[in-house]
C-alpha cells in the first residue's frame, strides 16, 4: 500500500491542502517527498499523506510548526521502535501525551467558541424574524 507513489496534485486533493502549503511544509522540514520522478516531480506515499494529515489536524488547534515537528519526531521514533530503551520510549510517550492533552484542551475551547457563535447566529436570526416586514395576504 505504501509503495504507490502520488504526485503532489493528488496529495493536495486528498489532504485538502494547497500545493503551496505542502511545499511550505517541505521547506520547513515537516514533510519530505519520499521520491522524485525522473522529471523531478515530487512523489509521495501513503505514509507521507498521513503525516500531512497530522499536520493539517494540528494547525487549527493552534500548534506551532516547532510543536508539529516535535510531535512528528516523537511519533516517528516510536513507530521506528526497534532500539528504544524503556526510559526513552516512556519519554517519547510522555511527549505524545502532552500533545494529546493540549489538543483535548484546545478542542474544549473551540467547542465553547462554536456554541457562542451558534448562539450569536441564532440571536441574529430571531432579530431578523422579529423585524421582518409583515407578509400580505
Amino acid at each position: 500500500m505504501d509503495d504507490k507513489h502520488m504526485q503532489i496534485g493528488e496529495v493536495a486533493a486528498r489532504t485538502e491542502l494547497s500545493l503551496r502549503t505542502i511545499r511550505h511544509y517541505e521547506e520547513t522540514g515537516l514533510v519530505a517527498p519520499s521520491a522524485r520522478s525522473r522529471g523531478g516531480f515530487r512523489l509521495y506515499t501513503e505514509t507521507d499523506v498521513q503525516r500531512l494529515m497530522v499536520i493539517r489536524r494540528m494547525k487549527p488547534l493552534g500548534f506551532t510548526l516547532d510543536q508539529m515537528r516535535d510531535l512528528l519526531d516523537a511519533t516517528d521514533r516510536l513507530d521506528a521502535g526497534g532500539d528504544l530503551d524503556a526510559d526513552e520510549r516512556e519519554a517519547l510517550l510522555g511527549r505524545v501525551r502532552e500533545y494529546e492533552q493540549a489538543a483535548t484542551e484546545q478542542v474544549g475551547k473551540l467547542r465553547i467558541q462554536l456554541a457562542r457563535a451558534e448562539d450569536f447566529a441564532a440571536t441574529l436570526g430571531v432579530r431578523l424574524e422579529q423585524n421582518a416586514p409583515p407578509t400580505r395576504p
